[in-house]
């Protein structure tokens, strides 16, 4: 009994020690794993990330490559209160703590006003058209120009610098635009010019310098916005008068030969 007893004491000595000897060894492996991962992930070692705002692209990335962090564009957007093309908002923000190495996530202004499609303000209240142009993003002068047409206070054409501009041309945001509103119609006679072989935008510019308006519009196709078309024949004919503020019905295609079996412009109508 008493040698089964010291066999018995001495098994279990060993597996105390051996116990002892795991835990010993766990804890130096899972010390030196912690200290191998505070390294490897650069635990406590942090920037003050710089604060880019009102920088360009350029010299944020510059700045904040030489503290050791990347940068990213990932949203870019328009205001008119800041320079074009510098950063407007980053992630994380200026002035906060980050590991070197983080991604900084840049928000950029655009590097120019947006564009919008000018819609179709013809025969629109003037009131509805400067609604829907501040809408839009554009401003209307305060100042109207007036040309006898058919019904009072109806949108006869839109003007930017002095230029019409057509339904469907590109406009930048922020664009001053003008209206020309009609007043009704005048008591002066006008004689028609000819407007065969002129764009719609050509036709439209010539009638109004000679006081009449655009009426109705047609085409001997359906119409393409990418082809320009032209004025092949029109009522009344040139040479014919009208009351100021009248209108001439347009008859347009994109076959420009088709023009020349209607006649050319005098010189004397020619407004260019």
């Amino acid at each position: 009994m008493d040698k089964k007893k010291f066999w018995d004491k001495q098994d279990t000595y060993f597996v105390i020690a051996n116990i002892a000897a795991a835990v010993i060894v766990a804890g130096i492996v899972l010390t030196c794993l912690i200290i191998w991962l505070r390294g490897y992930t650069q635990h406590g070692v942090e920037v003050t990330v710089a604060d880019v705002k009102g920088l360009t692209r350029e010299q944020a990335e510059l700045i904040l490559h030489d503290q050791g962090l990347n940068t990213q564009i990932v949203d870019s957007t328009y205001s008119s209160k800041v320079p074009f093309g510098t950063i407007v908002d980053q992630d994380p923000q200026g002035n906060s703590h980050a590991k070197a190495g983080r991604v900084v996530y840049l928000t950029i202004n655009a590097s120019g006003r947006p564009k919008v499609a000018m819609p179709n303000l013809q025969d629109m209240s003037y009131r509805q058209a400067e609604t829907t142009l501040r809408g839009m993003g554009l401003r209307v002068d305060s100042v109207y120009e007036y040309e006898p047409s058919a019904y009072r206070d109806l949108v006869l054409d839109v003007k930017a610098n002095g230029q019409s501009v057509q339904p469907g041309e590109m406009v930048e945001l922020g664009t001053k635009v003008r209206l020309v509103i009609g007043f009704g119609k005048g008591t002066n006679k006008v004689i028609v010019p000819n407007v065969v072989g002129l764009t719609l935008q050509d036709a439209r510019s010539l009638l109004l310098s000679r006081r009449l308006t655009v009426g109705a519009t047609h085409y001997d196709e359906p119409r393409q916005d990418s082809i320009p078309a032209y004025v092949y024949n029109q009522v009344p004919e040139t040479g014919e008068q009208l009351t100021e503020g009248e209108t001439v019905t347009l008859y347009l295609s994109t076959d420009i030969e088709k023009t020349a079996t209607s006649g050319s412009s005098n010189e004397d109508d020619s407004w260019f």
